[in-house]
């Protein structure tokens, strides 16, 4: 067995620093179920000394001028492109994105994300008219101050960079939390941003796990806000947890998007959607888990999504390929199943994959692609998020039936559109309770804000919206125009 890699200390103010309190925690290569590396949880200590950092750092950072955090942010961009073969390998690593899609898709969101934030900063005026009607009154965005983050293991880098980002720009300094689970990515990402220059305490990394470091952040008197990405039941917690000392709480959290196939819709629609439902091997919280279709339509859906799930390969994150690789943890492996299996019991049509590891597999937390028909949207496969490659199909008779199923969520993050009447799409791009609605298999604008309505949060992550989400507006009158 290899040795493990020693990842046990934490950035805070620009160095790599050994735990005041730490408990050790190995990382598991979920192809393997193989430890390979060792970090360390942080305890109050260690938080404090990264919100202490963090809040020495952020008079001098947030003094500095948008075309300092420019130049800043463009260096960041260069060293994170040079290292993105060796970002895509942490990701495949820690959470078991094949290594193809860990370098293409996985590592590759952050540079994107990078890139068009670069685009909206450029063009960002923190003191901007109010309007015509009121020529002296101006609204400014500033930063919040010491901003906590907390990432998930699904999307490492997409996650990281959309919150690093914008916190930096918007001139806050920050305390990231990376996942227990696939902390490494986040890890290699301290030595891009402190190659890359970012001075001393305006960036810093404290492992741990959500009891824990995630807790602390959330309850810290010196922390202002704080930006979470993962399962709405831990957004619950930390909203309750940070009340009493009234931080700015931005939450992303979970999704049961619904993907509305109609009669109309293109021969494509329903491999789209299923190949989009099992992508990431289902662990997307904009996954489009339940398909709706029309039912003139619905026997032949059926057929096409069992047929994407019997062609879509599973094998070791390790191999190249576009097979899937597995889920994350022999925790999230065991829910999945245990979903499965209520899925069965609770009378659904299983019409492909099911229980237990794939055919030739006899390690790893390998998850075989699984189709249910027939599926009613009280059942629980149709109201809980499964987060692995589970697709539900339920039939709708009318467009009302289908808007009225789509929208019978507790969640509300994306919903999905297939169909060539353009009248149709536009009507139910504004009647669908989500905060996206992608249509026709195109995807959204670069910049444009991802985040949802109801239990899924109300974040706004992405471009401007993402940037003015970590800022505080101030109306200003009697501004002086002429100075």
């Amino acid at each position: 067995m290899a040795e493990l890699m020693d990842k046990r200390k934490f950035y805070v103010d620009g160095a790599w620093v050994g735990a005041l309190a730490g408990q050790e925690l190995e990382v598991i290569d979920p192809s393997t179920e193989e430890a390979v590396a060792v970090i360390s949880l942080g305890g109050q200590a260690d938080t404090d000394r990264a919100v202490a950092a963090a809040t020495r750092a952020f008079p001098a950072w947030s003094a500095t001028s948008k075309e300092e955090r420019l130049a800043l942010m463009r260096r960041v961009l260069e060293v994170y492109e040079k290292r993105a073969g060796e970002m895509g390998k942490a990701i495949s690593l820690e959470m078991g994105a094949p290594i193809d899609m860990a370098v293409e898709d996985q590592a590759g969101s952050g540079s994107s994300h990078i890139r068009n934030f670069i685009r909206a900063f450029e063009g960002f005026e923190f003191i901007r008219p109010l309007g015509d009607h009121a020529p002296t009154s101006m609204v400014a965005w500033e930063p919040v101050g010491v901003v906590g983050l907390i990432t998930p293991w699904n999307w490492p880098m997409n996650q990281v960079t959309l919150k690093v980002i914008p916190a930096l720009m918007a001139g806050n300094t920050a305390v990231l939390k990376p996942s227990e689970i696939a902390p490494l990515s986040s890890m290699l990402f301290a030595e891009i941003l402190h190659e890359a220059g970012v001075p001393a305490g305006v960036f810093n990394l404290v492992n741990g796990d959500g009891a824990g470091v995630g807790s602390q952040l959330s309850v810290h008197p010196d922390v202002e806000m704080i930006s979470f990405t993962g399962s709405t039941r831990a957004g619950i917690a930390i909203s309750k947890a940070a009340a009493d000392s009234l931080k700015k709480v931005v939450l992303e959290l979970g999704g049961k998007g619904a993907h509305l196939v109609f009669a109309d819709a293109d021969e494509k629609a329903v491999r789209r959607g299923a190949r989009h439902c099992f992508y990431n091997s289902g662990q997307s919280c904009n996954a489009p888990t339940r398909m709706l279709v029309e039912r003139s339509v619905y026997e032949r859906a059926v057929e096409e999504a069992a047929r994407v799930a019997e062609e879509t390969a599973v094998a070791s994150a390790h191999q190249p390929g576009p097979h899937l690789g597995p889920v994350v943890s022999k925790q999230q492996w065991q829910k999945i199943q245990d979903l499965i299996q209520t899925g069965i019991d609770e009378g659904a049509r299983l019409v492909a994959g099911g229980p237990g590891l794939p055919e030739g597999v006899n390690r790893g937390y390998f998850v075989r692609p699984t189709v249910f028909a027939d599926v009613t949207n009280d059942m629980v496969i149709a109201r809980q998020e499964i987060f692995g490659p589970v697709l539900s199909i339920i039939p709708f008779d009318d467009e009302d039936e289908a808007v009225r199923i789509a929208n019978d969520t507790p969640y509300g993050l994306t919903n999905y559109v297939q169909s060539q009447d353009g009248a149709r799409r536009n009507r139910l791009a504004r009647q669908l309770r989500a905060g996206m609605v992608e249509m026709n298999g195109v995807s959204r604008g670069a910049g444009s804000a991802f985040g949802g309505v109801k239990m899924s949060g109300r974040a706004r992550e992405g471009g401007v919206m993402g940037l003015e989400e970590f800022m505080d507006s101030k109306a200003i009158s009697g501004w002086d125009r002429e100075v």
